[in-house]
């Protein structure tokens, strides 16, 4: 784990990274709202546990956390919820039901402590409301990004993240190329579907996420993402479909980059 550090007003968020051998590193992002009814979107990666759990519960009190927004069921988005839930007796699970039945495999959630929301979904916390969005790349059936009303904070999951070689705090900290290197392979890798859709159909959900106008863009996997340059973003991934299939050789799969690092810290 690295220092959290704040991406907005409120916006604390708790970072790591996962070595990509051949390519950099990749940014592994979650993000808590203290503000209101608290919440927690994703939950880091298993091999951060203790640590992760460590800097979570010095910003926040578990008793005091009421919401956990899953944005997918990988391994780095849900690698402390179990000890989260267990620890936060007053918090729920929001995520798409394909999501949570996939993480049913590991350890069972209470269906008390479930919300279930799909693309399209809208739901009020508080004073706070949230709307579900699919994102264009993404590589599980069940992930959501999530646009917060309250403050024009697009949640993106794993889509518009990058590989760098050295992970920072803010896009403007980056140069442009490196940035743009690691997106188009990312978001390639994530999805290597892309290379077999319409493309004009690809751009719809590009087109819903820039109808939101994002007073900023925060991915699972990227710096944090100001307005004035949130378009730049969304240009560079409405080309990806028209791009070459990204393949990766045996040393350079993400998967095994992710298992690897979880035995050697381990």
């Amino acid at each position: 784990m690295k220092p959290s550090y704040t991406a907005g007003p409120d916006i604390h968020v708790l970072p790591s990274a996962l070595p990509i051998p051949g390519l950099g590193d990749q940014p592994v992002n979650a993000f808590l709202l203290r503000s209101g009814q608290p919440l927690l979107v994703d939950t880091g990666m298993p091999v951060d546990r203790e640590g992760f759990l460590d800097s979570l519960w010095s910003l926040i009190d578990p008793a005091d956390l009421r919401w956990v927004v899953v944005t997918h069921d990988d391994r780095d988005h849900t690698g402390a919820l179990a000890r989260i839930l267990a620890d936060a007796p007053h918090a729920k699970v929001l995520a798409n039901a394909i999501s949570v039945t996939r993480i049913s495999e590991e350890f069972d959630i209470p269906g008390e402590r479930v919300v279930t929301a799909n693309p399209g979904s809208r739901v009020k916390i508080g004073d706070r409301e949230l709307s579900f969005h699919r994102p264009p790349t993404f590589d599980s059936p069940g992930t959501l990004a999530v646009f917060d009303h309250s403050d024009g904070t697009l949640y993106s999951s794993d889509s518009f993240g990058t590989v760098v070689e050295e992970i920072t705090q803010e896009f403007t900290e980056l140069s442009e190329e490196e940035f743009f290197r690691g997106f188009d392979v990312l978001n390639r890798a994530i999805a290597p579907w892309t290379a077999l859709v319409d493309e004009a159909r690809f751009v719809r959900p590009v087109r819903e996420l820039a109808a939101l106008r994002p007073a900023r863009l925060l991915s699972a996997h990227g710096p944090t993402v100001r307005e004035a340059a949130v378009p730049r973003l969304l240009d560079a991934m409405a080309r990806i479909p028209s791009l070459p299939a990204w393949l990766p050789g045996a040393d350079l799969d993400l998967e095994a980059a992710l298992d690897a690092h979880e035995t050697t810290a381990g």
